[in-house]
């Protein structure tokens, strides 16, 4: 009924991920039988195979409550007596699929609910009419209606709507099922967190066996990441004042109707809840939409649709492209509204080649031609330093200026840098960065130049075309740390991560985009970060002003880590970082023990490659 992306588009490539794993294990076994002994390994693989099994659950499995859990909600007492409407459209649904998808809601643990079943299915498939009127005496709390004619999936789901009369609509789709606790689990988010908008994780199922392959585990509400895919799709549900508000379902937008749906809804939302628990199960089958994308190229045309109306919404106006990756996985073009001066802020301290190598990709790749570069002098001692920089004064647009600081501060380096640069956006930038694509001022301008981002992070690669950046994750290796490290360049990513500009909670400075009114308001770096989490506790000082950062893949760049400084490979670096990191841990101690809103908590902050835990 909606539009579902195939999961072979979304996920790392199957074989070699499970190479990797094999090798992972027999080296964990190994170091386990060195620490622990044979007996003691033995058991801790005897748990890990319990894991495994539980991580591997089939349908039937994940919907299978205890008595003691079926108990307790049922007996629950919620504060707020709420009717939620189920919305469902029904067109030639098979029988099997039809009373599945009815058992689930009526075996809901929280049972004020009503179904309501607007049936736009033909002559030949009568069936589906004696089904639901034989479920509708059975239980009142089933509505059913059989249309006139089939006014396909939005013009059915308003049917639908319009025989609702709860406080809040859910979308649940003619094939698909629903956990037992997800009313339950709606309602403490509606009556202990007043959300008017709520949204769960999900997983696809195979038909033939029940096996769950995809499980779709959720960020919280990301606008950008929305933008990009229809990541909440379902479970939705949403307040009858917020429907009220936005209306209803748009045939115009058939095939996307529910991004479209949700776009508007979530745009108005007051507050909005994202339930961290597979709660909703996709039915792939041989007509389904979770199994075939390519036949439904106007699901595509509307989907792109609905993010240009939303953008001429806020007077902003785009081109909408489908990736190479997948169709339903749009790449936005922004139209820049202005080519304002950029200035790009390099620290440097000898290490010319380097220089001269991220220099000569700006300066010969780059398409956009309004920028200055600075160079900040950080007491280079190499005579060869500083006859380059004689070079370097035939450049109009280059200029280096001298910190007579003692040591290395790579905050006051870049707030040195700042006090000279006349842009209106700032590119924050490693001397040892080396840029691939020609229109990454571009790629990022167009995010930086809209009021509610703050900064623009890129893909970043080591010279072994491994992933050095693409995004970081609060609290992963438990403090932060990059996501996809070390991946392959091509690598797609968990539900194409590694493919889609999205929302981060912070983004590495060795290249970042920063509108000079945002650098300025936030305090600049913080120059008690001298070497390490500077940029994090960037981010997070411009997140806490209430701006997003953005991670695009569209603009990417060589990025030769720690050439220039060294890692923290002595007594001195090491007390340095010591003290960064108990610094970081006490100003952003409470957001630490928060998960990241941008990554599932069932991921496990051990690994960065999205590991389900």
């Amino acid at each position: 009924m909606v539009y579902k992306s195939p999961d072979d588009n979304i996920i790392f490539n199957r074989e070699r991920d499970r190479l990797n794993k094999v090798l992972r294990l027999f080296a964990k076994g190994l170091l386990s039988l060195k620490r622990v002994g044979i007996r003691e390994t033995l058991n801790r693989v005897k748990d890990y195979k319990k894991r495994q099994r539980k991580r591997l659950l089939s349908l039937d499995e994940h919907i299978c409550l205890t008595e003691h859990e079926l108990l307790s909600q049922r007996n629950t007492i919620f504060p707020k007596q709420i009717l939620i409407s189920i919305i469902t459209p029904l067109y030639n649904t098979p029988e099997q699929f039809l009373k599945e998808m009815i058992d689930s809601v009526r075996h809901q643990t929280y049972n004020n609910w009503e179904l309501c079943l607007a049936d736009g299915s033909d002559k030949e498939h009568g069936k589906v009419e004696r089904i639901c009127r034989e479920y509708a005496r059975k239980d009142e709390r089933i509505k059913y209606k059989k249309l006139d004619k089939n006014e396909g999936i939005s013009g059915n789901s308003n049917r639908a709507i319009e025989m609702a009369t709860g406080d809040y609509f859910g979308l649940l789709d003619h094939d698909d099922m629903l956990h037992p606790s997800a009313l339950y689990e709606v309602m403490k988010a509606i009556c202990y967190e007043d959300a008017d908008f709520i949204y769960t994780d999900e997983a696809t199922f195979t038909n033939h066996d029940r096996n769950i392959t995809l499980k779709h585990f959720k960020p919280d509400y990301a606008i950008d990441t929305l933008r990009s895919y229809n990541y909440i799709c379902h479970f939705s549900v949403f307040s009858k004042e917020t429907k009220e508000k936005a209306g209803i379902f748009r045939s115009e937008f058939d095939g996307s109707q529910d991004h479209d749906l949700i776009l508007r809804y979530t745009e108005i939302a007051s507050k909005i809840v994202h339930i961290p628990k597979l709660l909703y199960f996709w039915r792939s089958h041989i007509n389904s939409a979770a199994s075939d994308t390519s036949t439904k190229l106007y699901a595509i045309t509307a989907g792109k649709n609905a993010i240009k109306e939303q953008l001429l919404k806020h007077g902003i106006t785009a081109e909408v492209e489908s990736t190479i990756e997948s169709p339903v996985f749009y790449r936005i073009v922004y139209d820049l509204i202005e080519r304002p001066l950029v200035s790009i802020i390099i620290p440097n301290k000898d290490n010319i080649l380097l220089l001269q190598d991220c220099l000569a990709s700006i300066m010969e790749k780059t398409t956009y031609s309004n920028y200055e570069v600075i160079i900040v002098e950080n007491n280079s001692t190499d005579n060869a330093t500083f006859a380059y920089y004689e070079e370097l004064k035939k450049y109009q647009n280059i200029r280096v200026v001298y910190w007579e600081g003692i040591g290395f501060n790579h905050s006051e380096l870049n707030n040195f840098g700042f006090k000279y640069s006349r842009g209106t956006q700032l590119i924050l930038m490693n001397n040892d960065v080396k840029i691939i694509t020609p229109n990454w001022i571009e790629e990022m301008l167009m995010y930086s130049q809209r009021n509610d981002v703050g900064a623009v992070g890129i893909k970043l690669y080591y010279p072994d075309d491994t992933i050095q950046h693409a995004g970081v994750i609060l609290g992963l290796h438990g403090l932060a740390g990059h996501i996809f490290h070390l991946a392959p360049r091509e690598a797609v990513g968990y539900m194409a991560r590694l493919k889609i500009v999205q929302n981060m909670s912070a983004v590495t400075a060795a290249c970042v985009m920063i509108r000079r009114s945002v650098y300025e308001g936030v305090g600049c770096f913080s120059q008690e970060f001298p070497a390490s989490f500077n940029d994090v506790d960037l981010c997070m000082k411009i997140r806490k002003a209430n701006f997003l950062i953005v991670w695009t893949p569209f603009a990417e760049a060589y990025h030769h880590e720690s050439k220039t400084r060294g890692y923290p490979d002595t007594p001195e670096k090491q007390n340095v970082l010591a003290q960064e990191i108990a610094l970081f841990k006490e100003k952003w101690g409470k957001e630490l023990v928060q998960r990241d809103p941008y990554y599932n908590c069932n991921f496990s902050l051990d690994r960065a490659d999205y590991y389900i835990e």
